[in-house]
Formats: C-alpha cells, sequence, structure tokens
C-alpha cells in the first residue's frame, strides 16, 4: 500500500487485494483521516470490526458514475453530508453564499451540493436500486423527522423521504453503525433493520412498535405551524437512552417514520477505543497540490476530552445529536494522543484545546442519570442550577496539570468554551485560578450571548447577573495573580424574544463596559434547535409562550447594528434604530448617548446637553488659524 489512509481510488483498493468493498462511504467533505472528522471515525471503527471499507470524498453530484467507482458494495452505501450541514455551509445568516469551505482542498466553494445527503442518496439510486443506503452524520442526524428548513422557508420532510435512503444513523453513530453491518452480513434484509437503537427508519405497519409516542402527522404540521412546537417538544423530551420512547411520524402517503430511543453513550473503555484506531490525522496526500484542507488547522493540534453536553442552550442542537450525557476518555487515551501531537514536526509546543461541547464538563450532571435517564421537565443549569447537579473540576483540573508537564509542551489552551455559570458553582475556585493562571491566550472567550433576561430565559442562559459575578472575579483572579487578560462575551443579536428595546439595552451595557466587538452572531435558525422552533412557530415549545421573532431583514440590521454602535458605518441603523425605541435619548453629546446628531441637528437628550460651549471655542480656533494664514503669506 502506498499509504496508511482507507481506499479512495479503485487502484489503492486493488493494492490491497480486494476485489469489492464491504461499505462504500460517500461524504460531502474531503477526506481527511483525524477522529475530529464523523467520516474517519465510522470508517475506521468498521475497519477494526473486519469491514472492507472504501471512500468516496465530494463526488460530482451532476454525473451518476462519481458513485459507482468502486462499483457495488457487498453490504451498504454509507452517507453523509460532512461535518457541517450543507446549507450552514454553503450560506451566511443572510442567505448570500459563502465563497469559503473549509472542509474542501485549498478552501475552495462549491464542491458539494445544496442539502447533500439528499442529492448523494438519490444520485446512488440512479444506479443501485436495491442496494442499502445508510444516511448519517449531523445532517441527517438533525433532519431525521419533520424540520424547518430556514433556507426554503418551509417545514420539509424527514430526510428518509426525501433522500429514499432506507435507514438514519443518528447521533455519535459508533454502535449503531456497527449493528447494523452485523446484521447486514448476517443477511438481515435492510427493511427489517427495524430494532436497532440510534436509528430512524420508514415503514407501513406500526404495529410491531410498542410504547411509542405518536407525533403529528406531517401534513398536520404544515397547515398548523403550532403543531411542530408540539412535536419537538415531545421529541425533545426523548432525547436520552434510559427513559426515550419510540416516536411515529405520519406521512400522506400511508407511511410512518419511526425513530428508536438513541443509542447509549460511549462508555470510558469504548471511548478510549475509539481515539486509540491507526488515523493518519491529516488529509489525504491527493489533496497536497490543493495546498491541503483548511480545517484540519482547527484541530491539529487540539485534543477531545468529553462528549455531551447538559447545557442546554435552546440555539444549540447537541441535545439533539450528542444527548445530554457527558462521556469522557480517559488520561491515559488523552496522553496518548497529545504524545502524538507533540511528535508532530509542525508542533510548536502549544497544545490548542482540550474539550468538547463544553470543556468543563469532565462527568454526568448527577448519578442519577445513569440509571434513570436525563430529567424530561428540567434542564441542569437552567433557570438555576438543580439541587443534584455534581460540581467537580478536579479531574479535569488533574488532566490539564499531566498535560502541562509533558515533555516539549509550552502551554496548553483551552478554547471550546467554559461554563461559567457551573464554572461558579464550584464552591472551590482551584480550576477558576489555574484557568487564567495557565490556560487563556491573552483572551478569554466565553458565551453570555446577550444581558437582557427575558431574552437570557428564551436562549436556556442563566440570568445577566451570573455573568457579571463571573467577570469581576476573572478580574479580580487577574489582578490578583499580576495579569493583564481580557474577557471576550460572544454575543447574538436578533434571538427570538429580542426587540429594538432588548437590542438597545445590550448596547447600553456595551457602552459602560467601553467594549465594542468584533464579531456579532446573527441568529441562525439551524435545524432541529429549540431556538429554531421558536422562530418559526412564535411558540416557545417548552410552556406554549408566545415569543417575539425578528424576521424582517432590516430589523435584523438594526439590532445587529446596536451592538457594533460605535462603527460609522453603522450610524444610520443605529439612529433609526433608537427612534423606533423610543431611545432619542441616546442621540446627544453626553457620556451616556450612544450616536451624536447629524450635523445641523440640535440634541434632544436628557442623557447629555447639546456643547454649546464648544461653538465659541471653535469660532476662536478658526479665527486663530486665520491669522496664522495671513502671516505665513
Amino acid at each position: 500500500m502506498k499509504n496508511g489512509f482507507l481506499p479512495v481510488t479503485p487502484e489503492e483498493m486493488r493494492e490491497r487485494g480486494w476485489e469489492q468493498p464491504d461499505f462504500v462511504y460517500v461524504s460531502g467533505d474531503a477526506y481527511v483521516d483525524h477522529p475530529s472528522f464523523g467520516a474517519a471515525i465510522i470508517t475506521r471503527v468498521l475497519e477494526s470490526r473486519g469491514y472492507r471499507v472504501c471512500v468516496i470524498a465530494q463526488p460530482d453530484w451532476k454525473k451518476p458514475e462519481s458513485v459507482r467507482l468502486f462499483g457495488r458494495p457487498r453490504l451498504a452505501f454509507l452517507v453523509s453530508s460532512g461535518n457541517m450541514d450543507s446549507m450552514v455551509n454553503h450560506y451566511y445568516v443572510s442567505k448570500k453564499r459563502r465563497t469559503f469551505d473549509a472542509y474542501t482542498p485549498g478552501g475552495e466553494a462549491g464542491k458539494r451540493p445544496d442539502h447533500a445527503a439528499v442529492v448523494y442518496c438519490n444520485l446512488i439510486r440512479q444506479s443501485f436500486r436495491d442496494v442499502p443506503v445508510i444516511l448519517g452524520g449531523i445532517e441527517a442526524s438533525l433532519r431525521r423527522m419533520a424540520h424547518y428548513d430556514y433556507w426554503s422557508d418551509s417545514l420539509k420532510h424527514s430526510i428518509l423521504v426525501d433522500s429514499q435512503a432506507d435507514l438514519i444513523s443518528y447521533g455519535m453513530g459508533e454502535k449503531s453503525i456497527v449493528e447494523i453491518a452485523e446484521a447486514l452480513d448476517a443477511g438481515i434484509a435492510v427493511r427489517d433493520l427495524t430494532f436497532i437503537a440510534g436509528t430512524v427508519y420508514r415503514t407501513r405497519d406500526i404495529d410491531g412498535v410498542y410504547g411509542a409516542c405518536l407525533l403529528p402527522s406531517y401534513e398536520a404540521m404544515r397547515k398548523e405551524p403550532a403543531l411542530y412546537a408540539e412535536s419537538f417538544r415531545v421529541q425533545y423530551e426523548n432525547t436520552d437512552p434510559c427513559n426515550g420512547k419510540p416516536l411515529v411520524e405520519p406521512y400522506p402517503d400511508g407511511s410512518f417514520v419511526v425513530q428508536n430511543p438513541p443509542q447509549p453513550p460511549l462508555t470510558q473503555e469504548e471511548m478510549d477505543g475509539v481515539y486509540s484506531l491507526p488515523y493518519m490525522r491529516t488529509w489525504h496526500p491527493s489533496y497536497a497540490a490543493a495546498g491541503g484542507v483548511p480545517a484540519i488547522s482547527e484541530i491539529r493540534f487540539s485534543l477531545t476530552s468529553n462528549r455531551g453536553c447538559f447545557g442546554g442552550c435552546s440555539f444549540c442542537a447537541l441535545t439533539f445529536h450528542q444527548g445530554r450525557t457527558v462521556s469522557v476518555r480517559s488520561h491515559e487515551s488523552i496522553l496518548e494522543e497529545a504524545g502524538k501531537i507533540i511528535r508532530d514536526p509542525e508542533f510548536k509546543g502549544y497544545i490548542h484545546d482540550v474539550g468538547g461541547p463544553t470543556a468543563n464538563f469532565r462527568h454526568p450532571s448527577c448519578q442519577k442519570q445513569l440509571t434513570e435517564g436525563v430529567c424530561k421537565k428540567r434542564q441542569c443549569l437552567f433557570p438555576s442550577p438543580c439541587p443534584n447537579l455534581k460540581v467537580d473540576h478536579s479531574d479535569y483540573l488533574s488532566l490539564l496539570r499531566k498535560l502541562r508537564a509533558l515533555p516539549g509542551v509550552k502551554k496548553v489552551f483551552i478554547r471550546s468554551g467554559i461554563r461559567f455559570d457551573y464554572l461558579l458553582a464550584d464552591p472551590d475556585d482551584s480550576f477558576f485560578r489555574e484557568l487564567v493562571l495557565h490556560h487563556v491566550s491573552g483572551q478569554l472567550k466565553v458565551a453570555p450571548e446577550h444581558i437582557s433576561d427575558p431574552v437570557l430565559v428564551r436562549m436556556g442562559k442563566p440570568r445577566n447577573a451570573v455573568y457579571e459575578k463571573f467577570r469581576k472575579k476573572y478580574r479580580q483572579l487577574n489582578e490578583e495573580l499580576g495579569l493583564k487578560q481580557y474577557l471576550v462575551p460572544y454575543l447574538m443579536s436578533s434571538h427570538p424574544g429580542s426587540t429594538l428595546k432588548e437590542a438597545v439595552e445590550l448596547a447600553e451595557y456595551l457602552r459602560d463596559l467601553g467594549y465594542m466587538p468584533q464579531q456579532v452572531q446573527d441568529f441562525y435558525p439551524t435545524p432541529s434547535t429549540m431556538s429554531t422552533v421558536m422562530y418559526y412557530t412564535g411558540i416557545d415549545p417548552r410552556d406554549n409562550s408566545r415569543v417575539h421573532v425578528c424576521k424582517n431583514p432590516h430589523e435584523k440590521a438594526m439590532q445587529r447594528a446596536l451592538i457594533q454602535y460605535r462603527d460609522p458605518a453603522n450610524y444610520e441603523l443605529v439612529r433609526e434604530a433608537l427612534v423606533k425605541a423610543g431611545r432619542e435619548d441616546l442621540i446627544g453629546y453626553g457620556p451616556k448617548c450612544l450616536i451624536r446628531p447629524k450635523k445641523g441637528e440640535s440634541s434632544r437628550t436628557g442623557a447629555g446637553q447639546p456643547r454649546q460651549s464648544s461653538r465659541p471655542a471653535e469660532k476662536k480656533k478658526r479665527t486663530i488659524r486665520n491669522v496664522h494664514k495671513k502671516k505665513r503669506g
């Protein structure tokens, strides 16, 4: 073999002595054999079980022969759009096309189609009518049931319906893909694979589906969006392997899409096994001429320590994809991978990250989760930490100390996000202190997202007072340790619940803080998040209350501009927003004003008065300048 990568050409397959692959993995991403890429994990897991796997990365979707590269696989095609939903990959929240794709050689855009998973599956069906097609990855996982699609502004079918695939492996699919492979290898027809946890299938007979929740039909939800909010609430309450029930969604042709309960999260031993597989840890050498795949730069020197998140942010899809129960790798496994990073010739001594969805979650939120599952009606941290929440940073701190002590390591950073309310709930501030002392690169990025409590409630985030407490503690620790390090808050505009009133409050907060963010995230309604349901229906699924939704592009632009009110390019938008919000008191010359009046316009502010005294002074300066000009003349 020329290299240790899985075959991407028929020649590489034959070098291995194979005449036919067991599986052909079709991916919307370029082939990067690194455990931060879902395609790499699934293909290596199957390889470790003795299956022959070939990879077709970014096939030309306009040419059916592009998926016939290896001929007919013995067991199935596996299809994924890649590490991102293809529509998020392609479009900004403004729906303008992106010109850069980090998952394509050279960052070239346009190498995958919109709704890539659907297109690839239909392409396969043109050539192979009876070969099983298994969908996986983030796009399939978050579109597994009927879902709102922001880009078409419509409620779409389950992706299973539009793709013509046989089965979806949703969530983190290591366990389900092995069960699927073993069942197919044993000769069980794909239509009979209705019993595997972590999968979704389509059927016309639900008599054998026991204890299921019947969701509103697709047609009913399409006609009445409020029913989609109800359906999503039921789905959200059934994302745990211990207490989740099967879900059944009817379709107008008499068929049903059935979601089995999730797979249990990996045990520590299983997770260690996944990360010990023989990854090449980089992109396929065929991409060298294009300069490689840019996405590798973000994760090449980073370490995954955990999965799952009990944070419960409304705008995040992690609950739907990875679940709320945290699973972790052992210290030994992480240190072993760190050794591989250190031996990389391009390693400069800096480990970029040690974390996961939330860096400082290193164990399940409470012991009850492991036997009874997560609470259906109660979040672990929102609106305040649960009394049963186990807050302990000692294991994570111990791991970081071991990594810092490794020969060749100069610094270990934490970039994947700190949940600051969880950090404050720890009575021992040892981790907080060492975080500030050792793991910040001049700036610590955290995500309060907003400062208005009514908006934070919709976001599933802690009250602003919690962030303020964290901010003051961070400043205090920096002063005690003699450091000058800054806090960079991630902020979001136009989230459901945010009106111009709340947007102005956020601008005033930033004024008082003396800070203007360089980047602002406008709320992006991505598939299968609580916030996206609010955006589409105007209803908060948690309590059925009505929510203000900012959909008008001009209002969205005003909310965004208010966060960056100091930028001269935003002046007109900020001014219009302040007038519409009835906050013209913030237009003037006083210290509390956000912007000044237009030239020749008098100030109407109560916060500051027109600078009348400045006019004589300016006149005097002009007179002096004129005298000097005459002297020079």
